[in-house]
């Protein structure tokens, strides 16, 4: 184990956040597609993978895109508090985040999350006929003009990063901007 930490608060701060901001616009980057867990409206756990769509440091928020028809949508209505998990080979980390979320489905963000989805290949995904996870009985073209597409907005309350090292692992929680270095 690893007891020195080399990087201080604020740069290890940084670092995550350069890596998330990266990873919306790199389609390549590790980070791009993390796993979202939520809480079923059954009570049990559900985790899928999302891509991610914007970092902002600043609001300590991320967000994604989804049709608001989804299964996630209830559950994110329903209980709020979700996770991410992001693990990154090139930098052997593993980063947790437990969030709080909102849904959008009008409005100006939702307008600017279509603008931006609606001349892609992509936007067919957001105009089919029946919800994600209904049984395709016939393909149906989509509806033009109608689109489902909701902005999940999800402002991070707490971090947690684990670094695998030969020379000893590291593991740190971030909590409203106070660091305290854990056992990996």
């Amino acid at each position: 184990m690893n007891t020195e930490p080399q990087v201080t608060e604020a740069e290890l701060v940084h670092r995550i956040w350069t890596e998330l901001q990266r990873a919306t616009v790199d389609r390549h980057h590790e980070w791009r597609t993390p796993v979202l867990a939520t809480t079923g409206l059954d009570g049990l756990p559900q985790a899928r993978t999302v891509v991610l769509r914007t970092a902002d440091a600043t609001a300590s928020q991320l967000s994604f895109f989804t049709d608001c028809r989804s299964p996630k949508v209830a559950e994110l209505r329903a209980t709020p508090t979700a996770a991410f998990v992001f693990w990154s080979h090139r930098l052997n980390w593993q980063l947790r985040l437990r969030v709080g979320t909102q849904v959008h489905v009008d409005g100006s963000l939702v307008d600017a999350a279509w603008a931006r989805v609606s001349p892609s290949t992509a936007a067919s995904d957001y105009r089919a006929p029946q919800a994600p996870g209904s049984t395709l009985h016939a393909l149906a073209d989509p509806q033009p003009g109608t689109h489902h597409l909701a902005v999940v907005t999800a402002r991070i309350e707490h971090i947690d990063w684990l670094e695998l090292a030969r020379e000893g692992h590291r593991r740190a929680r971030l909590t409203q901007n106070t660091l305290a270095w854990l056992v990996p």
